[in-house]
């Protein structure tokens, strides 16, 4: 018997020894583990994950904790992989009792998933990756992640790990304290995250919030993506805060200046201008005379005669002329008058008219005192 093989027989397959890499091929390393005869760990030894080359996992001079898998002949064969595994094993019953966040690298992008090097192979499925949807795995390859055990099966050298739940966990960590950060009447700047018949929802930060169609502007709205985009940056006020369902009610109208801000710099008392009968009341019509600016005519200002009713002269879509008596931009009224515009056109028109018969009262008697003049003749 070789002395190589004499010195084999003190060896025990189980057992776990130290040794230095001193050489690398492409199939295996070889290590120097205190024996005449080099250990050998073949490549499928060497990690709990699929590599190419040793060089993935190993260099030369590496100190290495390995155990004894095989003694064929003068060959001792080596794990590197079943050490890692043992080790693995007890820190990971210790995070998946204790529900520990703990970061992995994510090292191969499989069929189905992401896979991890954490002492065993750590798999991620796609639907434990993102709360949302993922297209293109690709982009996680040698990522970073943060991760939860949320299966562990030793006999059958299962882990499954979830990025998912660290992510739900976040958000709903956020959600919370910026649902108690948040109160009525706070103005805040979000991000519009979606568009929906009814309104648009804006995130504020970890909670989102719902800004109603008829909060969105001044104007009236029919299609919320004609003022707003996805992603779009825009400021709102808390109109309400409900915690107990987490829901926000927001309004982006109430930022912006209103039609009746600096009204006085559009139009002035006294002035004449055109308008639009939008509605008729018991007591008066309310006219548009500037987008979303209506003015209330006065039951005694439409005519400059008694009328029961404002439908005996005025109908909803109509266009009038009317004089601005009063503007209050703190209140939002402004007071017009139909009568007064009429009786000054009839102030005017008799004005003319006397005029005309004063210059043709002069004329006629320029006629009677020529011909007089050449009847003396």
């Amino acid at each position: 018997m070789s002395e190589a093989n004499q010195e084999n027989l003190n060896l025990i397959v189980g057992d776990t020894v130290t040794g230095t890499v001193v050489k690398i091929e492409d199939k295996h390393v070889l290590v120097d583990f205190g024996f005449k005869t080099e250990g050998i760990i073949p490549i499928s030894e060497l990690s709990n994950l699929h590599i190419e080359t040793p060089n993935e996992v190993v260099s030369e001079g590496d100190s290495l904790t390995l155990t004894i898998k095989k003694i064929e002949d003068d060959e001792v064969i080596l794990s590197k992989k079943a050490v890692d595994r043992d080790l693995a094993w007890g820190d990971l019953e210790e995070k998946y009792n204790s529900g520990e966040v703990f970061d992995v690298q994510v090292k191969e992008v499989v069929k189905g998933g992401l896979v991890a090097d954490i002492g065993v192979r750590g798999f991620i499925p796609a639907s434990l990756v993102e709360s949302h949807y993922v297209d293109d795995f690709s982009e996680y390859q040698d990522c970073t992640l943060s991760v939860k055990i949320v299966e562990l099966d030793k006999e059958q050298n299962r882990v499954i790990l979830s990025h998912r739940a660290v992510a739900e966990e976040e958000e709903a960590s956020k959600k919370s304290q910026a649902l108690q950060q948040i109160e009525a009447g706070k103005v805040l700047e979000g991000t519009v995250q979606r568009i929906t018949d009814f309104g648009v929802f804006v995130d504020l930060g970890g909670i989102d919030g719902l800004v109603h169609i008829s909060q969105l502007a001044h104007e009236h709205v029919r299609n919320a993506s004609q003022i707003v985009s996805e992603g779009d940056k825009i400021k709102v006020e808390v109109l309400s805060v409900d915690r107990d369902n987490e829901r926000i009610s927001l309004s982006r109208k109430k930022v912006l200046p209103g039609p009746w801000s600096n009204i006085n710099e559009k139009v002035k008392p006294g002035q004449i201008v055109e308008g639009t009968v939008k509605r008729l009341v018991n007591f008066g019509a309310f006219i548009e005379v500037l987008p979303n600016i209506e003015g209330l005519v006065h039951i005694s200002q439409i005519a400059n005669r008694h009328i029961g009713t404002p439908q005996e002269v005025l109908e909803v879509g109509q266009k009038v002329t009317v004089k601005i008596l009063d503007i209050n931009e703190s209140e939002e009224r402004m007071s017009l008058s139909i009568r007064e515009v009429e009786e000054e056109q009839e102030a005017k028109e008799f004005e003319q008219y006397a005029k005309d018969e004063e210059q043709s009262s002069f004329q006629f008697g320029d006629l009677i005192g020529d011909k007089l003049n050449k009847f003396k003749k």
